[in-house]
């Protein structure tokens, strides 16, 4: 029996330290999910705060969707202060200082608007609404408030502000798509109405697709400004390497005429009875103490001459 015994000890006490092992990740455990719970919580209410902020305060609204706007310019390639600018200030005919959201510059000194417009209040309401008919009244305030935007950004007149050179419309950028879908979902004729303004609804996607288009026209643009220099370059280099022909060749004209000088004045030296080289070496010859001889050339050429 006590072989037995022992064993029953043991395992006694490998089932009290499993316990005490398995109670310990139980609360360690519990402790993560407890904080865990804490972060879904504070996650959540900065969530809650976030869209009640949104949802609340239009300045916050309009201030979100002209960083939306922002995004999409960047993601699309151009740079704030080459392609486009924000919230640049322009006078009407009134001398009344207006500033759109966002200038977009154009090739040949022109431009295109852009005037981001959020509509969440309605949407939000939309969605959270209990039942169908507080749903429907949502959605007509949405829809009114979309059309809103479209009369108070067709009132502004950007167009024909002084410094700018851009169509007839505008682009009203509307950062949540799905808001805009709806909205013109509900209203088949509220993008021609919008149109008839003056005014094109724009979503991310689609303004995302021109502004590329823009880009690209920048690209095709730079290219060939720099075909246009490279030609510029080389008609300048052809001009300088003419001129360096024309250098040359009176170099080459000086040259010819040094050599003519030259071999008249060695004739003159060297050449006909009684030359100078001659007369010289004779008084050499008489007994004339000098440190330095003739050339031999020029001697045996000067003899021959003689």
């Amino acid at each position: 029996m006590n072989p037995l015994q022992k064993k029953i000890e043991s395992f006694e006490k490998k089932v009290e330290f499993s316990q005490k092992e398995s109670i310990g990740m139980h609360s360690a455990l519990k402790q993560q999910l407890e904080g865990l719970k804490d972060l879904n919580q504070q996650m959540s209410k900065e969530a809650i705060n976030l869209a009640n902020a949104l949802k609340g305060d239009s300045k916050a609204q309009g201030d979100w969707g002209e960083v939306q706007l922002e995004i999409i310019l960047e993601k699309a390639g151009l740079h704030n202060g080459v392609h486009y600018t924000i919230q640049g200030g322009y006078r009407d005919e009134d001398g009344n200082l207006k500033k759109p959201d966002c200038i977009i510059n154009l090739p040949d000194n022109k431009h295109l608007i852009v005037d981001s417009k959020v509509s969440l209040t309605a949407y939000e309401g939309y969605y959270s609404a209990e039942n169908e008919e507080l749903k429907e009244t949502n959605l007509k305030k949405h829809v009114a408030s979309i059309r809103k935007h479209i009369k108070e950004l067709s009132d502004k007149r950007y167009t024909d502000l002084y410094g700018i050179n851009a169509p007839d419309y505008v682009l009203m950028f509307v950062p949540i798509e799905a808001a805009l879908l709806l909205a013109l979902n509900d209203n088949n004729k509220l993008y021609l109405e919008a149109f008839d303004k003056n005014v094109v609804l724009v979503s991310t996607s689609t303004l995302l697709a021109t502004l590329s288009t823009v880009s690209s026209i920048w690209k095709q643009e730079d290219q060939k400004k720099n075909v246009m220099e490279i030609a510029r370059q080389a008609g300048a280099l052809y001009d300088k390497f003419s001129g360096l022909i024309d250098d040359l060749m009176g170099v080459g004209k000086k040259l010819d005429a040094a050599k003519s000088d030259y071999s008249q004045a060695m004739n003159k030296l060297s050449t006909g009875r009684g030359n100078l080289v001659g007369s010289v070496e004779k008084i050499k010859k008489l007994g004339v103490k000098t440190k330095k001889s003739l050339p031999e050339a020029i001697l045996k050429r000067a003899e021959e001459e003689d």
